[in-house]
């Protein structure tokens, strides 16, 4: 599993994830992603690198949401890729995270 820090300075931290989010992988993914948010002041998540997300990983996410507006931690997901684009379009979660998603010129869902 790839979670890699790829940015930190001055409260704020910037992460890539670079595996599947699923139930197979959620529990590591907590631990790590975790740490680095009870770290930060900001934390932001790149998942342009998940090629697959289930309900562990999307329950992962929300877990991560929840925490950081308990703690007053300004959480972004970005880079979204396409599984976790079609994740929260089916579960109609864009809203609930708030962050903007962008997808390339002639993308259409599968």
């Amino acid at each position: 599993m790839a979670i890699e820090l790829t940015h930190q300075n001055a409260g704020v931290v910037q992460v890539a994830v670079r595996d599947d989010m699923t139930i197979y992988t959620a529990l590591e993914q907590k631990r790590q992603l975790f740490a680095y948010l009870t770290a930060a002041r900001r934390l932001q998540i790149d998942l342009g690198g998940v090629t697959e997300i289930d309900g562990a990983g999307v329950q992962l996410l929300m877990f991560l949401k929840r925490e950081a507006l308990v703690h007053h931690i300004d959480l972004s997901l970005a880079r979204h890729s396409r599984a976790v684009v079609e994740a929260l379009e089916l579960l109609n979660l864009g809203k609930y995270f708030g962050d903007p998603i962008v997808m390339a010129a002639g993308w259409k869902p599968s």
